[in-house]
């Protein structure tokens, strides 16, 4: 991969799509895959792999693209940050080109490479790669014209080492998610990598009714305790209504390890 340029201090559940109607009304078209990464790679080892950008648009698109720290919220919002936060680990990232053009309905291998120094200590290498089209002017009605730009982020995690996660349930509750009451864990992780908790759960209800459900897959950063919905499993839209209290019993999963779970939640 002797072609990339390594940025020197660069400003590194699906992509975080950042295009708004407007823009893309305007003609951003893009379309990643795959929308997320996670990697692993030992210190002193060269990580590389490949985004495939395909523009759906009819005409031919030039794309910018550059590499940023970003922030998971406690309401699953996500932030961007052109500059290098604490810890960073964006100097070790090469890309490929800043601007790339891709033909109408055309795709483009977008190659990019994580090179962790030898002395690297075991953890998580996080970065967002941004791509960005043409600032495109939008007219509002009756208003000025102002632009705007269509987005979208890939995330890319690389495991160093013996880096991994270690989530633990430290909390339960009962919590109104789009405006449904659902069983709520508050999920700790103490390791140095990012996990996701997965595995079905069943249930029983006040009212003797059966259930599954599944865990919400968001990530669990090191160092933090994030909320996890558990979501009901429906056949199609199918209409369930849950007697509380309710006894939910199974295993939790991630990483390759499990625990067994039982708790009954009560609102």
């Amino acid at each position: 991969m002797a072609s990339l340029r390594i940025l020197a201090r660069v400003v590194s559940c699906a992509a975080f799509v950042m295009a708004s109607a407007g823009a893309l009304a305007q003609g951003f078209a893009a379309l990643v895959s795959p929308p997320r990464f996670e990697l692993a790679g030992k210190p002193g080892d060269k990580i590389r792999d490949v985004v495939e950008i395909t523009n759906a648009g009819a005409q031919p698109a030039k794309y910018k693209l550059r590499t940023a720290d970003w922030t998971f919220s406690k309401d699953a919002s996500v932030s961007f940050d052109d500059s290098l936060k604490p810890g960073s680990c964006r100097p070790w990232v090469a890309i490929e080109s800043r601007q790339i053009t891709v033909s109408q309905g055309g795709k483009y291998r977008y190659r990019f490479e994580v090179a962790p120094p030898a002395d690297a200590p075991a953890g998580e290498c996080r970065f967002a790669l941004l791509i960005e089209g043409d600032d495109q002017q939008v007219q509002t009605p009756g208003g000025p014209a102002f632009p705007i730009a269509g987005r979208l982020a890939v995330i890319v995690y690389v495991t160093i080492g013996t880096a991994e996660a270690n989530l633990e349930v430290v909390a339960t509750k009962v919590a109104s998610i789009n405006g449904e009451d659902l069983p709520v864990l508050s999920v700790k992780n103490s390791g140095n990598a990012h996990g996701r908790v997965a595995g079905f759960l069943s249930g029983t209800d006040a009212a003797g009714k059966k259930l599954e459900f599944t865990a919400a897959t968001l990530p669990i950063l090191p160092g933090e305790t994030r909320d996890i919905s558990l979501a009901i499993y429906r056949e199609k839209d199918e209409s369930i209504k849950v007697a509380y209290p309710i006894t939910i019993r199974g295993k939790l999963e991630w990483g390759g390890k499990s625990s067994a779970f039982e708790q009954t939640f009560k609102k």
